[in-house]
């Protein structure tokens, strides 16, 4: 089984769980995402690894039409349902590393929290790249690891050993080298820590006990530096919440390819 096919389990078998989820249907980055993209009724939106839909619901009302895709058909069936009363969303499932669109089609482009489960990130970023509009805006959210060694190491461990399609959290440094090789120009960025509530965040994608309890040892044995950094929050011995690092991002496709 390929990594692709391992993200399109895992999705199928948790598809419900990415609409209730409280980190992927709330938060101040849906708001934000408004306020830096100044969507139009003209525009044309893409959004890349819709999950639960939650940046399609958000563009919805301020755009003409918006494609939310995933590579998970049983994503989108869910999503689709419970989107329902959206009328000017379509629904397509597509790897965002081989978009099913003509060049030069978006006004905007949104991936949000998906691309660590990307196997080829420059490969994305050339797709991004090329189906959206000269001037086109992307705005970019993701779940990112620390400039330090063992800080990335170890988030990029525990999220592997709590989610088996996870493949990568990438540095912001390795993203910036990404999207300034692909010619998409950084206009705003934000990098901010997010709070997780823990027992959700791990109920989310593993069944069993053991598996659960492998994470809860990880978090739990970490170093000191380790549970600082990453606000690691007990009551009783059980794990309440801890923070990770997430970077928001604002693009303008530059004019001119490389």
């Amino acid at each position: 089984m390929n990594e692709k096919d391992i993200v399109r389990k895992a999705f199928s078998k948790n598809s419900t769980s990415y609409i209730t989820s409280t980190t992927h249907s709330k938060g101040t980055d849906l708001l934000l995402m408004k306020e830096w993209l100044r969507p139009e009724s003209n525009m044309i939106a893409l959004d890349i690894a819709t999950g639960g839909g939650h940046v399609a619901k958000t563009l919805s009302p301020t755009v003409k039409h918006i494609f939310a895709t995933d590579l998970t058909k049983e994503m989108l069936k869910n999503s689709a349902e419970h989107l329902k009363s959206y009328t000017n969303i379509s629904y397509i499932v597509a790897d965002a590393e081989n978009l099913p669109f003509l060049d030069s089609t978006f006004d905007i482009i949104t991936c949000r929290i998906a691309a660590h489960h990307f196997p080829n990130p420059n490969q994305f970023m050339q797709e991004v790249h090329r189906v959206l509009k000269p001037n086109g805006k992307f705005l970019f959210i993701d779940n990112i690891a620390p400039e330090e060694d063992s800080f990335y190491t170890f988030i990029n461990n525990l999220e592997q050993t709590r989610d088996y399609s996870h493949v990568r959290s990438l540095k912001i440094s390795e993203w910036k080298s990404i999207l300034s090789a692909n010619n998409m120009q950084i206009v705003k960025e934000k990098h901010r820590k997010k709070t997780l509530p823990f027992t959700e965040w791990v109920n989310r994608t593993l069944d069993t006990n053991e598996e659960k309890e492998n994470v809860i040892q990880l978090l739990l044995q970490s170093s000191p530096d380790i549970q600082t950094y990453y606000e690691i929050k007990t009551e009783n011995g059980n794990i309440q919440s801890f923070a990770i690092d997430e970077w928001i991002v604002l693009c303008e496709k530059g004019k001119f390819n490389h």
